[in-house]
C-alpha cells in the first residue's frame, strides 16, 4: 500500500477524519537514524500524527512543530509538519529496545514515559506563533494526541497510530487515523464514533488487511464521503547552501579553527541525518565572502 493520506467526512460532514498509510515513510525514517523497534514505533507514530495535523494547515506557507519529552529514557521526540502531509524528525535516542513483559509488545509508554509534556508550535505567519501544551497521559502517543486536541484545540478526538516492526527490525506496516467531531455534531454522531474506535481491530493490523487505503476508509462509516487523497513521505528540505548558510552563525574564532586545525568539517542535520561536507577550500572561500561583506 502507497504512502497516502486521505481527507474525509461522515454523518453528514458532521465527523472529519484523516487515514494516512505511513509505512515506507516510518521505513526511511528508521534506516536514516538506525532505529531500534521502540524508538521506530514511537518516532512513527509521532511522524504519522505530523503529517495528519500538517495537512490540517490552511498553506503551503504554515508548518507546524511537535515536541515531546516525557521523561523516559528515549528522551526527546521531535517532528516538523507541512501543509502537504510530508513530515521529518528525530528521536533523542535512537537504539531504545524495550518490550511489556506480559504481552510482548513494544513498551512505547515506557520509553516515552509521563512525567513531561506534549507540545505543538504552528508558524502561522502571524506575528506570533500559536502554541499547545498538554500534560502526557499515558505515553503511548494515540491517547496522548487525542488529549491535545480536545484541551487545546478544543475538538473532541480519537486518535490511533501504530507501527508494526519486523523481526528484522524493518518497518512491516504503519498508518493512522484522526476522527472529531464538527462543531454541529450531535449525541448520535459521537456514540457512532466511540463505537467504531472500541470494534476497530489495530490501525497497523486493519491496514495489512486490506489493498487500499480507500478500502480501509469504507469500513468506518455508511456515509462516508472521500475529499481528497495525497502521497506522503519523509521529506526534509536541507541542503548544501542551508547549512553553508549555518557556517556564518559560528564565531569567527570558531569557523578559523575548522580551516586550520580541522581542514574541513562536516555538518550533519538532526531532523533527517544527511550529512554535509565543506572542504578546507570551500571554507576558506566562505570566510574571504563574509569579510568581505562584513557591515561595520
Amino acid at each position: 500500500m502507497e504512502d497516502q493520506l486521505i481527507k474525509a467526512l461522515a454523518h453528514e460532514g458532521r465527523i472529519r477524519i484523516y487515514l494516512c498509510s505511513a509505512t515506507q515513510l516510518c521505513e526511511e525514517a528508521r534506516q536514516r537514524f538506525d532505529l531500534w523497534p521502540t524508538s521506530a514505533a514511537a518516532l512513527g507514530r509521532t511522524l504519522i500524527a505530523g503529517s495528519m495535523m500538517g495537512s490540517m494547515l490552511k498553506s503551503a506557507q504554515e508548518q507546524l512543530t511537535i515536541t515531546i519529552n516525557g521523561g523516559g529514557a528515549i528522551g526527546t521526540i521531535m517532528v516538523d509538519a507541512y501543509h502537504n502531509g510530508n513530515v521529518r524528525g528525530f528521536v533523542s535516542d535512537p537504539h531504545i529496545f524495550l518490550q511489556y513483559n506480559d504481552t510482548g509488545k513494544l513498551a512505547v509508554g515506557t520509553a516515552v514515559g509521563t512525567q513531561g509534556t506534549l507540545s505543538v508550535i504552528k508558524d502561522l505567519h502571524m506575528k506570533e506563533n500559536w502554541q499547545g501544551t498538554v500534560a502526557l497521559q499515558s505515553g503511548e502517543l494515540g491517547d496522548d494526541f487525542a488529549y491535545y486536541f480536545t484541551v487545546s484545540e478544543q475538538t473532541p478526538s480519537a486518535v490511533s497510530l501504530g507501527v508494526l516492526v519486523d523481526s528484522d527490525n524493518s518497518i512491516l506496516c504503519a498508518g493512522g487515523f484522526i476522527i472529531q467531531m464538527m462543531p454541529d455534531a450531535r449525541e448520535a454522531d459521537i456514540a457512532a464514533a466511540e463505537r467504531l474506535v472500541s470494534e476497530l481491530p489495530p490501525i497497523s493490523q486493519l491496514l495489512r488487511g486490506h489493498d487500499s487505503l480507500s478500502e480501509v476508509l469504507s469500513l468506518f462509516f455508511d456515509d462516508v464521503t472521500c475529499l481528497s487523497t495525497q502521497p506522503i513521505a519523509f521529506h526534509c528540505p536541507c541542503d548544501q547552501a542551508t547549512m553553508k548558510r549555518a557556517l556564518t552563525t559560528l564565531s569567527k574564532q570558531e569557523r578559523m579553527a575548522m580551516i586550520e586545525e580541522d581542514h574541513g568539517c562536516e555538518i550533519t542535520c538532526n531532523f533527517c541525518n544527511e550529512r554535509y561536507h565543506f572542504s578546507e577550500q570551500e571554507l576558506r572561500e566562505l570566510e574571504d565572502f563574509i569579510d568581505a561583506n562584513q557591515k561595520w
